[in-house]
C-alpha cells in the first residue's frame, strides 16, 4: 500500500471519530441478503463505538418490508443514520441507479471520511464515490459473473467491474480465502480478508414448527435464493430420487428466475415429501427452522463466505454442502459434501440412519462459528481498515486492473454442474477460515 498525501481529509483523518459511509445495497433494516446483514451488524457496532455511520438505503424499503405502502422510511436504525435514495426497479439497473444517486449525493455533501462500497457491480461509480478525495474500499463479494441469472452481457459486465474495482478502489475486501486467491491470481493484487460473522443461537424454540406441519429433527432444510448457482434444483432432484422418510423443506424465492423456479415446482408437485415455503422473513421462525432441522442442505457455489451457511452453523445445523472451496473453507471436516444430484440419496439416508451423529456434527459447527466468525472481531477489522484509509493508505498506486493471464476460470479443477453453472472447486485439504482484526493486513 502507498501513502496518498494529496487527498483531502475529514475529521477522522486517522484517529478519533470517523464518518463512515455504507453504500451499494438495499440498506437496513436487513431483510434480504448477506450484504445488508453485514452492514447492520458492522455498522451498528461501529456506531456503538462512537463513529458516525451513514447507510445509503433504497427509498421505500420500509413499506416493502412491512407490506404497508404508508410505512415511512426510518431516519435512524441501531445508531446508524439512514439516507434514502430512489432506484430504478429492474434486475440490470436497480443497483447501479441507486448507487449513482449515492455518488451524486456524495459529490454534493461529502459527509463521510471513508466509504465502504458493497458489490463490485458498483465499480463504474467509484470515481463519484471517491469525490473530494474520499477513500473507498470495495467488498468484492463472490464471483458474480458465474451466476446463472446473467447472460453473456451481464457476465462480461461483471468481469469488467472486477477490473475497475481493482483499478479504482483504495482497498479491496474479500470474505473468503478462495476470493483472495482469485484476485491474487487473476490481477496480482492483495485483498484485506474480512469475513462475515454469525451468532451462536442458543435456546432455540420449536413452537413455530407446528404451524408449518413440522417436528423437531423431522425434516431436511434448504434456505436459498432459487437461482441456478445455488443448486436448489439439483438438491430437489437428488432428494426426489431418494427414499428419505423425512420431508425436504425449501425456503426461498427469487425475483428474476421464473423458469428455474418452474422446474423446481414441477419436481415438488410430483413428490408430496417436498415442501416449498417461499420466502420466510420472520427471523425467529427461520432460526427455528435452522435449529430443528435434521440436516441443512447448502448448495451455494459462487458467493464466497455465505451468511445463510454461517447462520445454519450458528444454529448447530448439521450440514450437507455443495463441494466448492468456499464451503470447505467455512465448514471444514464436520460437514458432508455432494457434487451432483446422485450423491444426495446416500447422504440423506446416512443422516436419517444416525440422528445422534447429526446432532454432534451440528454442535461442532456451532463451536466453529463461535471461534472463527464473531461480529465483534469482524468489526475490529473494518474499523482498523477505515482508520488506515482515512490516514491515506491505499493500494491504488500500483493496481492497473489488468488480468495476469493466469485465469482462474480455466483452472483444471473447475467443473460444470448438471445445471450448466461453472462451479469453483479446488483440490486438496480445506483452507482454514479466518476473520477478525488480527488477520487484517494493512501495511
Amino acid at each position: 500500500m502507498q501513502e496518498n498525501n494529496g487527498r483531502a481529509t475529514g475529521q477522522g483523518s486517522g484517529a478519533g471519530v470517523l464518518r463512515i459511509g455504507m453504500i451499494g445495497t438495499r440498506g437496513v433494516p436487513a431483510a434480504y441478503g448477506g450484504f445488508e446483514t453485514a452492514i447492520e451488524e458492522i455498522g451498528s457496532r461501529l456506531a456503538g463505538r462512537g463513529h458516525e455511520v451513514v447507510v445509503h438505503c433504497r427509498r421505500g424499503n420500509a413499506a416493502k418490508l412491512s407490506g404497508d405502502p404508508g410505512t415511512p422510511d426510518p431516519a435512524t436504525h441501531r445508531g446508524m443514520r439512514l439516507v434514502h435514495l430512489p432506484a430504478i426497479r429492474g434486475k440490470a439497473v436497480e443497483t447501479l441507479s441507486h448507487t449513482t444517486m449515492s455518488g451524486l449525493r456524495h459529490l454534493v455533501r461529502r459527509d463521510t471520511d471513508v466509504n465502504f462500497v458493497f458489490n463490485p457491480a458498483n465499480a463504474p461509480l467509484l470515481p463519484l464515490l471517491r469525490g473530494g478525495g474520499t477513500p473507498v474500499a470495495v467488498h468484492v463479494d463472490g464471483l458474480d459473473w458465474k451466476r446463472g441469472k446473467w447472460g453473456p452481457v451481464g457476465r462480461a459486465y461483471y468481469r469488467r467491474a472486477e477490473a475497475l474495482s481493482v483499478r479504482w478502489a483504495d482497498a479491496l475486501i474479500a470474505d473468503a480465502i478462495g476470493i483472495q486467491d482469485y484476485y491474487r491470481q487473476e490481477f496480482g493484487v492483495d485483498t484485506t480478508m474480512l469475513s462475515y460473522g454469525a451468532p451462536v443461537l442458543e435456546g432455540i424454540g420449536s413452537d413455530a414448527l407446528a404451524g408449518l406441519g413440522l417436528a423437531p429433527h423431522g425434516y431436511h432444510l434448504v434456505v436459498a435464493r432459487l437461482e441456478p448457482e445455488n443448486h436448489v434444483e439439483m438438491i430437489v432432484e437428488g432428494y426426489h430420487r431418494s427414499s428419505a422418510a423425512l420431508p425436504l423443506v425449501v425456503v426461498g424465492t427469487a425475483p428474476y428466475a421464473a423458469d428455474y423456479i418452474d422446474r423446481i415446482e414441477r419436481t415438488a408437485a410430483a413428490d408430496p415429501r417436498i415442501r416449498l415455503l417461499g420466502g420466510v422473513w420472520d427471523q425467529e421462525v427461520l432460526n427455528q427452522l435452522y435449529g430443528n432441522a435434521l440436516s441443512y442442505v447448502h448448495g451455494h457455489s459462487v458467493g464466497g463466505t455465505n451468511p445463510s451457511l454461517l447462520r445454519a452453523m450458528g444454529a448447530a445445523a448439521s450440514t450437507l454442502a455443495y463441494d466448492v472451496v468456499f464451503n470447505r473453507e467455512v465448514l471444514g471436516a464436520d460437514a458432508r459434501y455432494f457434487g451432483a444430484a446422485e450423491d444426495l440419496p446416500s447422504l440423506l439416508a446416512e443422516a436419517e440412519a444416525d440422528p445422534v451423529d447429526q446432532v454432534r456434527r451440528g454442535e461442532r459447527l456451532a463451536v466453529r462459528v463461535r471461534e472463527r466468525y464473531d461480529w465483534d472481531r469482524v468489526t475490529d477489522g473494518y474499523e482498523q481498515l477505515a482508520r488506515a484509509l482515512a490516514r491515506g493508505t491505499t493500494t491504488r498506486g500500483s493496481a492497473t486492473g489488468r488480468r495476469t493471464g493466469r485465469v482462474w476460470a480455466s483452472d483444471p479443477t473447475a467443473r460444470r454442474t448438471s445445471e450448466g453453472v461453472p462451479a469453483l472447486t479446488r483440490a486438496g485439504a480445506p483452507a482454514p477460515a479466518v476473520t477478525g482484526a488480527e488477520e487484517v493486513r494493512v501495511p
